[in-house]
């Protein structure tokens, strides 16, 4: 399937109803593509996933098409989505420890590479915490520096460990035995019904 059909059935998943604060359109994406700006269509059906409950159909599609076009970021971007579709979203204010406090020298890659371990509460029979692993994602940019701030999303490894974490909630961050971060949760949400359409 070309990237133009690809693109075309992301639209169509869609409800033409939802605008983004820009009052962005589906018509605006149709426009888009029957001038032959396919990655300009492919950006802006992106911002329409800022809505809950997009079809993980929406995502797979998108992720394809940016594959096609070889744009790596979108084709994470679109993958991770695709996991938040199935898994729910959680997202954070992260503050990394400065490089002379902690283990880290270099940035942290911004688009979902680093698995750092989470102290989120889980406890062993013995009362000592249990670390539970969750994917990276850096909203806005493309590094966090050592000592730097941002908000971040998580994909845990195991996501139904993680169902108790709510808004307010301070978790932390580890890459060895060394606290490497802290983050405040803002956005815990559990997936929303399933649709393949």
């Amino acid at each position: 399937m070309d990237v133009i059909k690809l693109l075309e059935a992301a639209c169509l998943l869609v409800p033409e109803e939802r605008a983004t604060g820009n009052d962005l359109t589906v018509n605006d994406v149709w426009d888009h593509l029957t001038r032959d700006e396919w990655d300009v269509a492919l950006g802006l059906l992106e911002e329409f996933g800022d809505f809950p409950a997009l079809p993980f159909a929406f995502w797979e599609n998108l992720a394809t098409t940016a594959e096609q076009a070889g744009l790596e970021r979108s084709a994470a971007w679109c993958h991770w989505r695709s996991y938040e579709t199935r898994n729910g979203i959680i997202r954070a204010e992260l503050t990394l420890r400065p490089a002379a406090e902690g283990r880290r020298r270099t940035p942290v890659s911004g688009h979902g590479v680093l698995r750092p371990m989470w102290d989120i509460g889980n406890r062993t029979p013995a009362g000592g915490p249990v670390l539970d692993i969750a994917r990276l994602w850096v909203e806005a940019a493309p590094l966090l520096e050592p000592g730097g701030r941002a908000l971040v999303r998580l994909a845990p490894l195991g996501p139904e460990r993680w169902r108790h974490v709510r808004p307010g909630r301070v978790i932390t961050m580890y890459e060895d035995r060394s606290v490497a971060g802290t983050a405040v949760v803002l956005d815990a949400r559990r997936p929303a019904v399933m649709s393949t359409a």
